[in-house]
């Protein structure tokens, strides 16, 4: 736990130090040379002492470093060893100089055993210290003309030695520092601040290649003018400062060239469609840049390059511009060129208009741009086809066609070139009237109107004028229907074309039209006959012919007059019609008037029936009448009349009296009342039943049947009708009895006397009779009456 350690060393010395060791009263401390034939140098220390020094060692030798800690008895409680080198012996300066502002170089004798070299330069309690491993050695950092104590110390791996005898040294002037620029291509400014401690200033100047003389030149000014140089040429200029014993201090070395002299032969050229400018000249020496401006007015526009040709880009056209060209090189600027004038290509031409100062011829005009010398105008049209103008002018004529866009752009020149494309102007002229144009009247209000699509045409506007006013029809098909004309009136029709760009045509041809004759209008009608109508109507269209047309179920009835009457005739009963009117003249036919009802009388039936049903009924029946809805039927005579109004087709008439003459009629009545009077051959009613019938027996078997006749002109027959047989007997004419003469008895006889009609026919709604005859042995007994029949 005891040790000890090194703290210093020097050439002759040996710091120590160790902790406290518990027990010891001292400590001893014998060092021995190593490889060296000497006595051992032996030290002791007291217990508060805890480091110690052991001096007149031997430089550069190592020693074996024992160290033992005692007690108060003189035991050694503990011991230690260490190896230890001294430094090397203390070096001494031969000399010290100063080469340059902020250095010092010092020489001295090598040192055995030393490594490396401690040099120390002092400036009042500021110092600089370097390491170097052999003479001489130079320390850096220093400030200039300034006075330095200087010193070495031997360095090897035990430490480093005292330090030397002093030597001074002052440090040389710093270099002046130079500010250098070429105010002209031939000269060159030199400039600098005042050094310290200087007495003068030395500045010379050659060229960098080392061509010419060099020029030197000593002034205690702060500056110096190299005049008559090489234009744009590389020269080494180099400086230095002395002190009153002349002792030169740093250089100060600096590169500079002269600016460069003017560019010869600017030459200017026009390329990509004379919006920029390739500006040429001749390379002058020592240029490193080139900057070209070209100024019009407060504009300026600039190109820089390191060739010997700029394009100047974005020219405005219809300008002119004034070139120069400048070179450049790290020194500064020649002189610019001389200005060389440059006139753009014309501005495009403006305030362009297009008009058709007469159909089929297009003026073109513009407004003159400078430096225009001429313009030239190109006329393409949708189809291709391309037009052009050449002209010193500001206006061109071109012939067009109805129909076409036109695209119009103008153009200026000069001698630089053509000028920019400006708008690019379109125009659209008219387009063309409607070719094959075809009317045709469709009706007295409406007319049809086609045409073949024309160039150009978007939209047609048909047109129809007359008296009344005008009829507008658009669209973009190539026909067009006009209604709601006026009938029987002359119009103007014309079809327009329209585009969006240019309107109208108004040039176009009219067809003129009639339209058809107005509707009649039927006033009244009156009827002549039971078949024959006038029809009347009112007439406002002198040229047309008006025909009239009654239709019904029965068929059609047309009658024709260029008047406002006709009649109609041969129309059948019982028929309705609808009758109307149409007007017809060479420019078509009218719609038909309003229709008007029209109905004949009901047709009278043809056929009448009378059939006697009782003395006073009489059944008559006819067959249907047309167009009849009732019947009235009248039978009438000198002693009455009888009449039956009836839905039905047959009719009992009572109150007939028996074998009188009647006058037949009947009326036929439609629904609407209207009437026939139909009149038939006379009647007959039947000859009156006889009365008084009796029955008598005779002989033989016989039976006479008896009875009142009501007209001795009048034929009877006489019927007995039983269930042993039916007997009929018929007395010659103006009897009033007839006999019967064989009968069989005990039967019951009805008993019917009827009178006879001229046909032979026999009435069978005469009364019957019963009566009983008996039998009286095998011979007819009693005729006994026994009342009417049960059926009357």
């Amino acid at each position: 736990g005891f040790s000890v350690s090194i703290y210093d060393v020097t050439s002759q010395s040996i710091y120590l130090r160790w902790p406290k060791f518990s027990g010891a009263s001292s400590y001893r401390v014998r060092a021995t040379a190593v490889n060296t034939v000497e006595h051992s140098l032996l030290a002791h220390f007291s217990d508060v002492t805890l480091k110690g020094t052991l001096t007149s060692l031997i430089p550069n030798t190592i020693y074996a470093i024992e160290a033992e800690a005692i007690d108060k008895n003189g035991i050694i409680l503990a011991e230690t060893q260490i190896m230890q080198s001294t430094a090397p012996d203390i070096p001494v300066i031969d000399q010290a100089y100063s080469k340059l502002s902020n250095s010092i170089t010092v020489e001295w004798r090598a040192v055995p055993g030393a490594t490396s070299y401690l040099l120390t330069a002092q400036d009042g309690n500021s110092f600089v210290e370097t390491v170097v491993t052999n003479s001489p050695g130079t320390v850096t950092g220093l400030k200039p003309a300034t006075l330095y104590r200087i010193t070495v110390r031997s360095i090897n791996s035990g430490g480093r030695s005292q330090p030397s005898p002093i030597r001074k040294a002052k440090t040389v002037l710093a270099a002046p520092v130079l500010s250098v620029s070429s105010p002209t291509c031939d000269s060159i400014a030199v400039s600098w601040k005042p050094v310290y401690m200087a007495a003068g200033v030395s500045v010379s100047l050659v060229r960098s290649d080392g061509l010419g003389r060099m020029v030197k030149e000593n002034t205690t000014d702060t500056s110096l003018i190299f005049i008559n140089l090489d234009p744009g040429t590389l020269y080494t200029i180099k400086a230095y400062a002395w002190n009153v014993n002349g002792i030169p201090g740093d250089d100060f070395i600096y590169n500079q060239r002269t600016s460069p002299n003017t560019p010869a032969d600017v030459q200017v050229a026009f390329n990509s469609g004379a919006s920029r400018a390739i500006v040429s000249w001749m390379p002058t020496e020592g240029a490193l840049t080139y900057s070209v401006t070209a100024s019009s007015g407060r504009l300026k526009l600039q190109c820089n390059t390191s060739s010997a040709s700029c394009t100047v880009p974005s020219l405005q056209c219809g300008s002119e511009y004034y070139v120069s060209v400048t070179a450049y090189n790290d020194a500064g600027s020649s002189k610019p060129t001389k200005a060389v004038s440059l006139k753009t290509i014309p501005c495009a031409p403006v305030n362009i208009s297009i008009e058709e100062d007469e159909p089929g011829y297009l003026l073109v005009s513009w407004s003159s741009v400078n430096f225009g010398h001429y313009y030239v105008v190109f006329v393409k049209s949708d189809d291709g086809l391309e037009m052009h103008c050449n002209t010193s002018h500001t206006q061109c004529h071109f012939q067009s066609d109805c129909g076409f866009t036109y695209f119009i752009s103008v153009f200026a020149y000069n001698k630089a070139g053509q000028s920019p494309l400006g708008d690019v102007f379109n125009y659209t002229t008219a387009p063309c009237c409607p070719s094959n144009l075809r009317a045709m009247v469709v009706s007295s209000d409406t007319v049809q109107v086609t045409w073949a699509p024309v160039r150009g045409a978007e939209l047609y506007e048909t047109r129809a004028v007359g008296w009344s006013g005008a009829v507008l029809c658009n669209g973009t098909a190539t026909a067009c229907t006009l209604s709601a004309l006026q009938c029987n009136t002359h119009y103007n029709i014309t079809v327009y074309s329209f585009s969006e760009a240019r309107s109208s045509n108004t040039s176009c041809a009219t067809e003129y039209v009639a339209t058809a004759p107005c509707s009649p209008e039927i006033k009244n009608i009156s009827k002549k006959a039971l078949s024959i109508v006038s029809v009347h109507w009112q007439s406002n269209n002198e040229e047309a012919t008006y025909i009239v047309t009654a239709r019904g179920e029965a068929g059609f009835w047309h009658c024709t007059s260029s008047g406002n009457s006709c009649t109609l005739i041969n129309l059948p009963c019982g028929s309705a019609f609808s009758v109307s009117a149409v007007a017809r003249s060479p420019a078509g036919q009218s719609l038909p008037s309003y229709s008007v009802p029209l109905e004949t009388a009901p047709c009278c039936p043809h056929d009448l029936i009378l059939t006697q049903v009782t003395h006073s009924v009489t059944n008559i029946s006819w067959s249907a009448g047309m167009g009849a809805q009732t019947y009235l039927t009248t039978l009438e005579s000198s002693k009455g009349q009888s009449k039956c109004h009836t839905l039905q087709n047959y009719c009992l008439l009572g109150c007939i009296t028996c074998g009188t003459n009647y006058t037949v009629s009947l009326k036929a009545i439609s629904e609407t009342g209207l009437t026939s009077s139909c009149t038939y051959q006379g009647y007959s009613s039947s000859a009156c039943c006889p009365s008084g019938v009796k029955l008598y027996r005779l002989s033989n078997n016989g039976i006479r049947v008896y009875w009142r006749a009501s007209d001795e002109m009048i034929n009877y027959s006489a019927d007995l009708h039983g269930s042993k047989g039916n007997f009929t007997c018929t007395p010659s004419s103006g009897r009033s009895h007839c006999d019967i003469t064989e009968i069989p008895c005990g039967d019951v006889y009805s008993v019917v006397v009827s009178p006879v009609a001229d046909k032979g026919l026999k009435l069978t709604f005469c009364p019957k009779k019963i009566y009983s005859v008996t039998c009286s042995g095998s011979s007819v007994g009693m005729v006994i009456y026994r009342g009417k029949s049960n059926a009357e």
